[in-house]
């Protein structure tokens, strides 16, 4: 059984360090940024766990509004709609495509499944070049709850057509390839810069420090083939 690659998008796919000069800008410190989307996730997985929902680009702009406060900054206008432009149009990690590429040329049906509206994503994918390289772009809006809670990933199988188990969960956030292996997925972890496994999670069987090695040891595993 060679399974479906469900990819994560925001800092698995795509590149947010390039909002670091703008929160340097607003805040005197890139490193508000990490604190920030920190804070996104947060607050998001809070909304599910609780029972609520809301956009997550609202969830995004709440969390700023937080931060903000929290460092006494007051942002302008023109440095809010910087930061919700630049998510629209986050670049892809240099690793991305190529091996994107590799992946599909493999024969692997590839697919995204994203915290962000569906139309947010497909913008964010089309402007990347990354949408033209996969099969779907789901968004958890279809199920009213946030990764990584199950119900997310066993929507994302029914839109694909396959079972959990049919399905390999690829991101750089522990807590998506958790909530995916729970939900009966496989898990492949992408050890972005900064990132670590946490000991309580389940270990996935991939696990690699960048998309290359990453790329080749899926093909190893699902196909049968070393590279």
């Amino acid at each position: 059984m060679t399974r479906v690659l469900v990819f994560d998008v925001n800092e698995t796919l795509l590149d947010l360090r390039v909002l670091d000069s703008t929160f340097e800008r607003a805040f005197g410190d890139a490193a508000v940024r990490r604190h920030w989307f920190a804070l996104v996730l947060r607050n998001a997985m809070t909304l599910t766990i609780t029972g609520d929902y809301e956009d997550f680009i609202a969830v995004g702009a709440a969390s700023l509004d937080m931060v903000a406060a929290q460092h006494g900054v007051t942002l302008s206008e023109a440095d809010r709609h910087t930061i919700q432009e630049t998510m629209g149009n986050l670049p892809p990690h240099d690793d991305v495509l190529v091996n994107l590429e590799r992946l599909r040329e493999a024969g692997f049906r590839m697919a995204a499944l994203t915290n962000s509206p569906r139309d947010a994503a497909v913008r964010q994918l089309s402007n990347a070049g990354v949408a033209p390289l996969l099969d779907e772009i789901m968004s958890v809006e279809t199920s009213g709850k946030f990764k990584p809670a199950r119900v997310v990933y066993e929507m994302a199988a029914t839109q694909l057509g396959v079972t959990t188990a049919q399905m390999r969960m690829v991101a750089a956030h522990d807590w998506d390839i958790a909530g995916a292996m729970r939900a009966g997925c496989a898990g492949a972890y992408l050890l972005r810069a900064g990132m670590v496994l946490n000991p309580l999670y389940p270990r996935p069987d991939i696990v690699e420090a960048d998309f290359y090695r990453l790329a080749a040891r899926i093909v190893e595993v699902e196909k049968g083939e070393t590279s």
